[in-house]
């Protein structure tokens, strides 16, 4: 359990300790119902999709039945799944594969709160601004390189939602792979301990890069210098994100899979509102095709 972070997929919900509770209601009047991010936060992977059936995959590529029930009865009340649609400043939990746990999942909060963080305000004024890592620059960043060095992990999801800017308007598209299978996003996590209660709390942040030409389509957003997209890792590729790093040549390997996904390997279409009064909320029907004539 983590004390301090919200809890709910599509909303967010209450910190238990009092002073957050005040701090976290701020944040959300803010922000606007259901832990939605201003109008101006139309950039990155900051909604994503991901069902329990996804989260699993590489816990059942075993075989092992048995460990993925004690799974779901042990770890997913821990967790928001299903996450039909989750914006990342709701602050969801769910599973993370590590470099120490490659197997099997931990629950980990979408947030990175990097290790240096003094407390408990430092963390929260920074973990809205740590759903993304830029993996050009993990290896720079104060926020990331030592997650980028020594804490790598992987989080698969159905797909993710990214929003196309049209005379003034923006429509939400889902995007997902063509063959159905999960995507596995490259990410960075962080062990924090809370100095008041010593508390760990495990959370963690998306790596993004350079968008395809898909993505430059839809995520046009033109306060954006190009369009992004989260780093998604073929299957085969997968296990090489979470190797060690022992030398420079181990880094320059690692960085070598920082690249676009195959858009011919992508689908997309338009959904309905993810923002604002119209949002329907985190339910199934949620990730559905809508269409929109002004975009025929």
């Amino acid at each position: 359990m983590q004390p301090w972070l919200p809890r709910g997929g599509g909303g967010a919900g209450i910190a238990r300790s009092s002073a957050w509770k005040v701090q976290f209601y701020a944040l959300n009047c803010m922000l606007g119902e259901g832990g939605n991010p201003p109008k101006s936060s139309y950039s990155m992977c900051y909604d994503i999709k991901a069902s329990l059936e996804a989260q699993l995959k590489r816990a059942e590529r075993r075989g092992d039945s048995e460990a993925a029930d004690q799974i779901r009865k042990q770890l997913l009340p821990q967790t928001d799944l299903p996450l039909y649609h989750a914006s990342g400043f709701s602050h969801p939990r769910m599973f993370i594969y590590t470099d120490t746990s490659p197997r099997y999942p931990v629950v980990a909060t979408w947030g990175l709160v990097p290790h240096w963080v003094r407390d408990r305000e430092q963390g929260h004024k920074l973990w809205n601004k740590t759903l993304n890592a830029r993996g050009e620059t993990i290896f720079e960043k104060p926020s990331f390189r030592r997650a980028a060095q020594n804490n790598r992990c992987l989080i698969y999801v159905d797909g993710f939602y990214e929003h196309h800017h049209h005379k003034g308007k923006t429509y939400p598209y889902y995007i997902y792979r063509r063959d159905g299978n999960p995507m596995v996003f490259a990410g960075l996590y962080s062990d924090w301990a809370d100095p008041e209660t010593g508390e760990v709390l495990t959370t963690f942040s998306i790596v993004t890069t350079e968008g395809n030409p898909m993505m430059a389509r839809i995520h046009n957003n033109p306060k954006l210098a190009g369009p992004r997209m989260p780093l998604i890792l073929p299957e085969a590729l997968a296990d090489q994100w979470l190797a060690p790093l022992e030398d420079e040549l181990d880094q320059k390997a690692l960085q070598e899979l920082i690249r676009s996904f195959p858009q011919d390997a992508l689908t997309a279409h338009t959904v309905a509102r993810l923002r604002g009064k119209d949002y329907a909320g985190n339910l199934p029907e949620i990730s559905e095709k809508v269409v929109y004539p002004e975009l025929a």
